[in-house]
């Protein structure tokens, strides 16, 4: 190749990248860096006699520049913010008179910066001395988790909804509902200490070596569960308080004077009140000299709050009810019919599919219900012909054994095929003078196919009928493959269950529910319906296996 070649390729691709990089230039326009940047400082209430303001700590800020898009402001307290027109007022927090430094970034066409630094003295007085003496009874004062009060922990929205923004209105904790399990108890572990010292407000928290991590954060502590859970985390060291006036959504609500205290409570070094939401800021909603409750925006998604409740007497859990003699029980050991003394069935189709749109025909025949082996087998089977494609059974103590509170014990394997619903529950026995949901209904266990090793149990009754019960869940490995021992400990105080002894749901009980008269069995499996959805064209044939159904009181 010559020299006059290589030469003309070269002009050729400088001119071709020229052109490229007036092309770009055009798409940004002219492409400057604001001039004539400035900024005033307007100190709220400032006056001859009162140089650095009211004490409010408010500030009005205006930037101003030539070739300008858009400013942010950068304070030296660690916070920014952006403000397209230049103007912006902020409220400094830290009492007594600061000095705080200002950088505002104006932002030209093309995104070219330019920066302008000052600084501003400002007076911020605000003190809440009864909340310091509330919490510190003027030396120092222990809190705890208010365990034995139902909303003790909850969640709720954070918008400008003035009717739901100021209380857990999507979840509350029952009374001592993390106590259930290891991978929440470590929650009521806390020891939260505000103390004085040289009148500053100090804070510390005994986690007992163990943090009950929001799932959003388990990553700091070496987690990965996508449910909330305790982990090893080192939460020692006092922190400082600062109290400043709140500037939540709470505060812009009509009522707000009955809603919050209006203090905020930010907590030095990352400090935190016991459960780990990325959050150092909390707001006092009310106080007294032994209970608190606040309010703490969720670090990463501004659209939730979360609701504490503290207090200064440790709760002490009642020792649960010890269910331990054995009242009733059938352990499957004689082959043939299932024992007609214990069991009886629902027969037939059911009205609308008994109520859920269900397809299976329930029968009592012994290619759907059998005892072999040692086991009870209730089989669901595709039916080549009839009334119905499918057919089952499901088998009741109805009239046979009934009894209020006690403990239920089903060792159990699960059907498999996607429009399988196998179920282990309990039915109120005065369904028919109190219709359902009245009557009350406690689902021990229910699986779908489609959702393979996820155990529900739910609780149905006035207000949490059909697909608004009281639910919960919990992923258990191998249940269609593996016997599980599905359990429900049924109290005064609680209804509790779980699978292998892992906590999968607890309500508190009252004298306002259902749960406090006589219930009885039924071991069942559907096809379909509303939960079991859509099934499986290939299915043929399933069985759940039970080893034994044993209750104590």
């Amino acid at each position: 190749m010559s020299k006059k070649i290589i030469i003309n390729i070269v002009l050729l691709f400088a001119l071709v990248l020229a052109i490229s990089c007036q092309n770009d230039d055009h798409s940004f326009g002219d492409l400057s860096a604001p001039t004539n940047l400035k900024i005033t400082a307007e100190i709220i209430g400032k006056t001859a006699d009162a140089p650095n303001g009211d004490g409010s700590g408010m500030v009005k800020f205006t930037a101003t520049g030539d070739n300008t898009v858009s400013y942010k402001y950068a304070f030296s307290d660690g916070t920014s913010e952006n403000s397209p027109s230049g103007i912006f007022t902020k409220r400094f927090t830290k009492t007594g008179l600061n000095k705080y430094t200002v950088t505002v970034i104006a932002s030209g066409r093309g995104g070219i910066a330019t920066n302008i630094t000052t600084e501003v003295e400002v007076l911020s007085n605000f003190r809440d001395d009864e909340a310091v003496q509330l919490l510190t009874d003027g030396t120092s004062k222990k809190w705890y988790w208010s365990a034995s009060e139902p909303g003790h922990l909850g969640v709720g929205q954070n918008d400008g909804d003035a009717t739901k923004n100021y209380f857990p209105n999507y979840y509350s904790a029952g009374v001592w509902e993390k106590a259930g399990a290891p991978a929440s108890s470590c929650l009521y572990e806390n020891v939260l200490t505000f103390s004085l010292d040289a009148d500053v407000l100090k804070f510390e928290l005994d986690n007992g070596g163990s943090t009950f991590f929001n799932a959003s954060f388990a990553s700091i502590a070496g987690g990965s569960s996508p449910s909330d859970e305790c982990l090893a985390y080192n939460s020692a060291g006092k922190k400082i308080v600062s109290l400043s006036p709140s500037e939540s959504v709470v505060m812009a609500n009509p009522n707000h004077a009955t809603q919050t205290r209006g203090t905020t409570m930010s907590f030095s070094d990352g400090g935190f009140m016991g459960y780990y939401i990325g959050q150092s800021s909390y707001e006092i909603l009310s106080i007294t000299a032994n209970r608190m409750v606040v309010r703490a925006v969720m670090g990463g998604n501004p659209a939730l709050a979360w609701y504490h409740i503290f207090t200064t007497t440790k709760p002490t859990q009642a020792p649960p009810a010890e269910y331990t003699k054995l009242v009733w029980f059938d352990e499957f050991d004689t082959d043939g019919a299932p024992d007609a003394t214990k069991w009886t069935y629902d027969l037939g189709r059911g009205d609308s599919g008994w109520g859920n749109n269900e397809k299976q025909n329930y029968t009592n025949a012994a290619a759907n219900v059998i005892v072999q082996g040692g086991s009870l087998k209730i089989t669901a089977k595709k039916e080549a012909s009839g009334g119905a494609d499918y057919s089952s059974a499901r088998l009741k103590t109805d009239g046979k054994f009934k009894f209020t509170y006690g403990k239920v014990e089903v060792k159990a394997k699960l059907p498999t095929g996607v429009g399988t619903w196998p179920a282990i529950w309990m039915l109120g026995s005065n369904y028919a003078t109190k219709p359902w949901p009245a009557c009350g209904e406690i689902d021990i266990m229910e699986h779908v196919g489609k959702n393979q090793n996820v155990i529900l149990s739910t609780l149905h009754y006035p207000g949490h009928s059909g697909g608004d019960g009281n639910t919960g869940s919990k992923t258990i490995p191998n249940v269609s493959t593996e016997f599980h021992v599905y359990k429900t400990v049924w109290s005064p105080a609680s209804v509790q269950t779980f699978a292998d002894d892992v906590l999968i749901h607890s309500v508190p009980n009252d004298g306002t529910l259902p749960f406090n008269s006589d219930f009885f069995l039924i071991l069942n499996v559907a096809m379909g319906g509303n939960l079991g959805g859509n099934i499986d064209p290939a299915f043929t044939q399933s069985s759940m296996e039970i080893d034994y159904v044993r209750v104590y009181q």
